[in-house]
């Protein structure tokens, strides 16, 4: 198990007070990180750090709203002084909204895409700036998601936020490759969280979900503690299977 061991980096999780951003959260601190969870409701950060607590992991929590575009900089710099640097970020935090394409507000679409897709960026932009400034290596995560490949009714504003996720991912790995920071995508299905607490409310919906699913059963949070570690260590990974062929 030392090939997965996070001991000694520090990782900030956006969105990680809930859903899939605080499974990842858990599986980072299970694996020895020490771990900031971002998020803009404090009820949520308070439960999120009593549950992390509650497992003797190392944690922090941190209130921050992230359609604030123009206060990320400082928040992120802020983030980094407390934690002592930042080794990986993972740019999970999401919103939705539904509605036929034609019946989206121009409000709703400007929400979607600052936190969906703006924050991330200059999240991410903030994250490798350090990096190279300090010439140290860096691991990004970024969560895309079926509609980075796929449509379903009602889904257009959030379909394109993802697809840009997809292409931002190709994007910034080609881009800081030769400074040693890496860029990988997490792509869910139907996850069961907060956010599509209404399909799974839907017994139809629901019941198609299962059908489509080899396991039978929605995705939980629990399902991305394993697969947020293998992703920062992929490259390490990789390289000793090969070593070995």
């Amino acid at each position: 198990m030392l090939l997965f061991s996070l001991e000694g980096k520090k990782a900030l999780v956006t969105g990680g007070n809930t859903g899939i951003g605080l499974g990842i959260a858990r599986g980072l601190a299970k694996a020895g990180a020490i771990v900031a969870i971002a998020g803009r409701k404090p009820e949520k950060n308070k439960e999120a750090l009593t549950e992390l607590h509650s497992l003797q992991l190392k944690c922090k929590a941190f209130i921050f709203d992230l359609k604030d575009s123009k206060e990320i900089p400082t928040f992120y710099e802020s983030v980094s002084q407390e934690m002592d640097g930042i080794d990986i970020l993972v740019n999970n935090a999401g919103v939705q909204y539904r509605a036929r394409a034609e019946q989206t507000e121009l409000k709703d679409w400007e929400r979607l895409i600052k936190v969906n897709l703006t924050a991330p960026y200059i999240l991410s932009q903030c994250f490798a700036r350090e990096c190279i400034s300090k010439k140290k290596k860096g691991n990004i995560i970024m969560i895309a998601s079926l509609m980075s490949e796929a449509a379903r009714p009602t889904t257009s504003a959030y379909t394109a936020t993802k697809g840009g996720i997809r292409q931002l991912v190709k994007a910034f790995a080609v881009d800081w490759a030769p400074f040693n920071i890496r860029v990988n995508g997490i792509g869910p299905g139907y996850v069961n969280t907060e956010m599509t607490r209404p399909l799974v409310e839907n017994k139809e919906f629901s019941a198609w979900v299962r059908k489509r699913t080899p396991l039978g059963r929605w995705a939980m949070p629990s399902d991305f503690e394993g697969l947020a570690v293998f992703w920062h260590q992929r490259l390490q990974l990789l390289l000793l299977v090969k070593l070995f062929m």
